[in-house]
């Protein structure tokens, strides 16, 4: 078998130590704006499921409750427009991340096979290609880049299609025009495209789309999967709670393939998914907290000769000083404020830097007055 290192690439965040080191000297401590994590309370509502369900000796079905599907189809209904959703098509998966980084594995890609991404895209998606040794290649949707977009790519061998928006690291947001060709093009060349929107909740200057609309997909699932986590908005990170929803053609047969490989989301945190999806009021409640902490560390890195870019949607703000993201990175730590460099995400990013605003708000509060 191969050395780890000669199938991964080395893990983005130890790189980040030393700047962490140095921001946790300053004498007003660490403000730590570099990973997504939530920091907010988990609703009571949700904390109340899960308690009630915390007696559950038997094991949980991959598939989930009968319960947990309605719960997730009415949802998709609900909030983003989804026409004739059955529970064929839906999948609860343990938190997004694994499904992204064995996606491939699942679908039987290997050597040969491609998989598409964003340049500037969350790393796992890289991952999940190298683990199933297939190849991967990084597509570009700002216009007027050298690379291709993905419209552009050669269909060629490239069996899965990832989408990303609203985009992490970017916030970027793609247009519902731009969706309907992406998808369109996708179908006319019997690519899977799996688009991951765990962001699509916290739009702030743009109101995403999902590729489940029928506006989009012109009333048919087919060929096309949706990624929804629970984490960011509803603070269930440590729940590890995700589904997917599309084509039953593709999840009946990854339902059979997680059966053997006992991918069961826990039985209290299907009940505690229920209660999340049938509660919009705490997930308004989330979004005003994030809107207040994002204005705020917005206006201080402009304030300190900061660009924003792109932003418009997810917990994050695309920033540069025209810089190389290290020296920004170095620039802030010695503040006492740590940030994830632009490259973690591709070389794309090269002169940018990603903030969280998944701070607490006396932290926040604490970065802009070092800013400012």
């Amino acid at each position: 078998m191969s050395a780890v290192s000669d199938r991964l690439p080395t893990f983005p965040w130890d790189k980040l130590e030393p700047y962490k080191a140095t921001a946790a000297a300053h004498p007003g401590g660490i403000v730590d704006l570099s990973v997504g994590t939530p920091v907010d309370p988990v609703p009571e509502p949700i904390q109340k499921a899960l308690v009630a369900a915390a007696d559950s000796p038997g094991y949980p079905t991959v598939w989930g409750t009968p319960e947990l599907r309605d719960a997730i189809t009415g949802w998709l209904e609900r909030r983003l427009g989804a026409r004739d959703v059955t529970h064929h098509h839906v999948l609860p998966i343990v938190g997004s991340k694994e499904l992204v980084a064995w996606l491939p594995t699942q679908l039987g890609l290997g050597p040969g096979d491609r998989v598409a991404h964003p340049s500037l895209a969350y790393p796992t998606y890289q991952v999940g290609a190298r683990l199933a040794r297939a190849d991967h290649e990084a597509y570009t949707l700002t216009p007027g880049a050298d690379a291709p977009g993905p419209t552009d790519l050669d269909p060629t061998g490239l069996k899965l299609l990832w989408l990303n928006s609203p985009s992490n690291p970017t916030g970027q947001v793609l247009s519902k025009a731009e969706l309907t060709r992406i998808v369109a093009w996708a179908r006319e060349h019997g690519v899977l495209l799996f688009s991951d929107e765990c962001y699509l909740e916290l739009g702030w200057d743009a109101d995403p789309v999902s590729v489940l609309h029928p506006d989009v997909n012109g009333g048919s699932y087919e060929g096309i999967v949706a990624v929804h986590s629970l984490s960011k908005r509803s603070n269930l990170a440590g729940y590890r709670a995700a589904f997917l929803a599309g084509d039953p053609a593709v999840l009946g047969p990854l339902l059979q393939i997680r059966k053997h490989g006992g991918m069961m989301t826990a039985a209290p945190t299907q009940a505690a998914v229920v209660a999340a999806l049938g509660d919009d009021d705490h997930v308004q409640r989330q979004r005003a907290r994030y809107a207040a902490r994002r204005s705020a560390l917005r206006e201080a890195l402009v304030a300190h000769g900061f660009r924003i870019e792109h932003s418009e949607a997810s917990l994050y703000l695309w920033a540069t000083r025209g810089e190389s993201c290290w020296t920004t990175v170095a620039h802030l730590a010695d503040l006492g404020v740590l940030v994830a460099p632009g490259d973690f995400y591709g070389q794309a990013g090269a002169r940018h830097v990603r903030v969280a605003f998944t701070a607490t708000d006396e932290r926040v509060a604490a970065a802009v007055e070092r800013l400012t």
